[in-house]
């Protein structure tokens, strides 16, 4: 099983902490950012990784190489000024993802999942059946209404009360198979249209989550992580 790791942003409104920095490379409780992602997902058996990187991409790949360090084996996938979005991003990167179903984690959040029955339930996926699963979170007060609803284990993109995608997810490749390779892409459309095909199963994860979105958000988590 391969996973991704979205890099690639631009981090605005981290701004001027972003200036001189990629946002995955944020410190908070005296380890990088998207260092927690690789050592959580190291843990759960899953080193074949993908990252992809945009803005100030070289200090990415200086500060993680290939990946060895840290007992990974990383493929960048380097997207032109401006980024693709995630979902052009993603269709980018299937070219070292290849057609098995992979799992993809936002490098700028927080998380404490286990991906080990995340990977088990990717495995599942198929051109035919499912084609995506959505980790779901309770809605944070920067995101009061939601993205999508949660009903009998599916998501579904119109239906209320909604649930906050969390930015980590299994796909299956024919998901981005319509996408043309080197356009910019929003995953939300890509989502939706799968939802309105039935194709999309979701959980509701309750552990920690931080959308680390603003230097307070990034400060109050790197205080907490401290704390212990």
């Amino acid at each position: 099983m391969k996973a991704m790791i979205l890099a690639a942003g631009r981090g605005e409104r981290m701004r001027p902490l972003t200036d001189n920095c990629p946002k995955p490379l944020l410190s908070v409780g005296g380890k990088p950012l998207i260092v927690r992602h690789i050592e959580r997902l190291a843990a759960a058996g899953i080193v074949e990784l993908v990252i992809n990187h945009a803005h100030l991409g070289h200090m990415l790949e200086a500060s993680l190489g290939n990946g060895s360090a840290l007992g990974v084996r990383i493929q960048w996938s380097p997207e032109p000024p401006g980024a693709l979005e995630t979902a052009g991003g993603i269709r980018q990167a299937l070219q070292f993802l290849g057609n098995a179903p992979f799992i993809v984690v936002n490098g700028d959040i927080y998380c404490e999942a286990n991906f080990a029955p995340l990977a088990q339930i990717a495995a599942q996926l198929s051109p035919n059946g499912d084609r995506a699963h959505l980790l779901l979170i309770n809605n944070p007060e920067h995101n009061p209404n939601g993205d999508f609803a949660y009903i009998n284990g599916r998501a579904r993109s119109e239906e209320t009360p909604r649930l906050t995608f969390s930015g980590i997810a299994a796909y299956h490749p024919a998901l981005f198979a319509e996408l043309e390779a080197g356009k910019p892409a929003r995953l939300a459309p890509v989502l939706r249209n799968a939802m309105n095909q039935n194709r999309v199963s979701a959980e509701h994860y309750r552990g920690r989550w931080v959308d680390v979105g603003t230097p307070e958000r990034l400060a109050q988590l790197d205080e907490w992580l401290k704390r212990g």
